[in-house]
């Protein structure tokens, strides 16, 4: 699980932003204990403050809550998953629209590309 990191935006913003695919994709399943960030910190290679931030703003996301006895855990609220995968799929929907328009496609030619792809 190669961990690697850009200069574009804050490292716990990307670290949060791969825990958070990981669990709308069901990589970590609904109820699933989360390894603790010092074992995150470790195999991420990145300072335990760094982990303890990403992990605040999964929780401020609602995809990750805290057990007092037993650690972090992932949500078991579907709505709250099924909310952030419906954020994330409109966001890199829109990317990916600006980006077809940009290189100059019609709405048609892009339905067409995906209905192909698909």
């Amino acid at each position: 699980m190669g961990w690697t990191f850009d200069n574009i935006k804050p490292i716990y913003l990307q670290i949060a932003d791969r825990l958070e695919g990981d669990i709308l994709s069901g990589k970590l399943k609904k109820g699933e204990r989360v390894k603790s960030v010092r074992e995150l910190a470790l195999e991420a290679s990145v300072n335990p403050n760094t982990m303890q931030r990403a992990m605040q703003e999964l929780e401020a996301r609602g995809l990750v809550t805290v057990q007092r006895t037993s650690g972090r855990q992932v949500t078991e609220e579907d709505e709250v998953i099924n909310k952030a995968r419906g954020k994330l799929a409109l966001e890199n929907v829109r990317e990916f629209s600006a980006q077809m328009k940009a290189l100059g496609f019609t709405r048609e030619e892009i339905i067409n590309i995906l209905n192909e792809e698909w």
